[in-house]
């Protein structure tokens, strides 16, 4: 599978997932809460800090018509009493003037910092902060303009593809490849912003088949609750873990509910970093040296009666016991019908310079 370089990080197969805080809504239009959060993060130990940039405007437009009700048109008061996206928007964007200045302590912290666009605006600006990289959110995954820009910067892009159907997926991995983009990463995403995801939705097996299928990077968005799942796509194959994070679940943001606290969060990366540690590498043999001794407990070909010089081996005379110290069970065909070279005495591990004919033969 391939890799790819994100700032001075390999990723992919064979390297540390990188483990991305994602902070959306939760620093609540608060510097000061976007700090905590982000400085929580580093504590964490994510590899980088994800915002999101967009206004009101760049993202929708002030109407109040049923459609854009968040609720949607058919139930508009299902969420915060039919709330617009444009009001919701208002209060959930991170002001642009803040990105240049998280992104320096984000880097003093030893973390990453890039963003979301959601418009060529965003991409513009994202582009003056020299950013390593862009996300593509899930529910952008199908905007095939902005999926234009974002390729034609040349870096690396990373995006989720949710609830993208595999034609779908086709057509705008195709459209960044045809148009600059040459490292991509694809995300698998359940967007269900649950706190009790049903585990039998989640199909982590996703993550490896969008690897193999469009020859990327793969990975796992999480949008619910909880530490489990992140840390089983991590064994499922997952490259790039994406995680919202917060200061405080019991806050007002519209994410807190299903985001993590920093305790949490640092759980969340030992498992990673655990199961990454048990995945290891290729390796057949004994690991340690404790595997090398239980392979003594192995079966081998031992003297099983006392024999005298000249006397036949037979399965009367050799039997196929544990430990290993005898010749290999794969030699029983050849030893017997043949003569002892000398007397043995019962519990004899068998060797080829016992077996007439076989002195000379090196023990295998």
């Amino acid at each position: 599978m391939p890799a790819i370089k994100i700032g001075n990080r390999m990723v992919g197969e064979g390297y540390p997932c990188f483990i991305v805080a994602e902070v959306s809504s939760n620093h609540q239009q608060n510097y000061d809460l976007a700090v905590e959060i982000i400085k929580s993060a580093a504590a964490a130990g994510a590899d980088a800090v994800k915002m999101q940039t967009y206004t009101p405007d760049t993202i929708t437009i002030d109407s109040h018509k049923p459609w854009f009700l968040v609720g949607g048109k058919d139930n508009p008061e299902s969420w915060k009493g039919g709330k617009s996206f444009y009001d919701l928007y208002q209060t959930t964007y991170c002001p642009w003037e803040w990105q240049p200045k998280l992104k320096k302590l984000a880097e003093e912290l030893g973390m990453m910092f890039f963003s979301t666009p959601f418009d060529d605006t965003a991409v513009d600006f994202l582009e003056s902060m020299d950013v390593p990289c862009y996300k593509i959110a899930s529910y952008e995954a199908t905007d095939i303009p902005l999926l234009k820009r974002v390729a034609k910067t040349g870096k690396p892009i990373i995006m989720s593809v949710g609830f993208a159907s595999p034609e779908e997926i086709d057509y705008s991995v195709s459209i960044l490849r045809e148009h600059g983009a040459k490292d991509i990463a694809l995300l698998h995403c359940v967007s269900m912003y649950a706190e009790n995801p049903p585990i039998e939705e989640i199909n982590l097996r996703t993550i490896k088949d969008l690897g193999e299928k469009y020859g990327v990077v793969s990975g796992f968005s999480d949008n619910n609750f909880g530490t489990e799942i992140p840390i089983l796509a991590v064994a499922a194959g997952a490259s790039i873990i994406e995680k919202h994070v917060t200061a405080r679940r019991a806050d007002a943001s519209p994410d807190a509910r299903f985001s993590i606290e920093s305790d949490d969060w640092r759980k969340m990366v030992d498992g990673i970093r655990r199961v990454e540690t048990a995945l290891g590498k290729v390796h057949y043999g004994p690991a340690n040296e404790a595997e090398a001794y239980n392979r003594g407990f192995r079966r081998s070909l031992f003297v099983s009666k006392d024999m005298k010089k000249g006397e036949i081996f037979s399965m009367e005379n050799v039997k196929d016991i544990r430990p290993a110290n005898g010749l290999e069970t794969r030699y029983l065909d050849e030893v017997l019908g043949k003569a002892a070279t000398q007397d043995i005495e019962l519990g004899t591990p068998l060797a080829w310079p016992l077996v007439e004919g076989m002195e000379t033969r090196a023990k295998t």
